[in-house]
């Protein structure tokens, strides 16, 4: 997962699925993160920025998964470097 923007809300690269049992426990999405979301490729209900993930007590044991692709929105001309 690149985390492109550094959890500013301004990519999608950390875009994940989070599994049913913890998807509910998580705090409701901002704006920023809905908006965001909206250009990501693959959305499904279960979506969800990772970097807006709080990890807590309550979320132990959470499962995400991630799409088949994103998309990033550098515009500086950087190519990231495979992992």
């Amino acid at each position: 997962m690149e985390g492109a923007c550094e959890a500013s809300l301004a990519c999608s690269t950390c875009h994940v699925y989070v599994d049913k049992d913890h998807y509910d426990k998580l705090n409701e999405p901002k704006e920023e993160e809905d908006d965001m979301l909206d250009q990501a490729p693959a959305l499904r209900h279960n979506s969800r920025l990772g970097c807006q993930i709080i990890l807590r007590k309550d979320l132990d044991g959470i499962k995400v998964t991630l799409p088949p692709i994103t998309r990033n929105f550098y515009v500086d001309g950087h190519v990231p470097q495979p992992h």
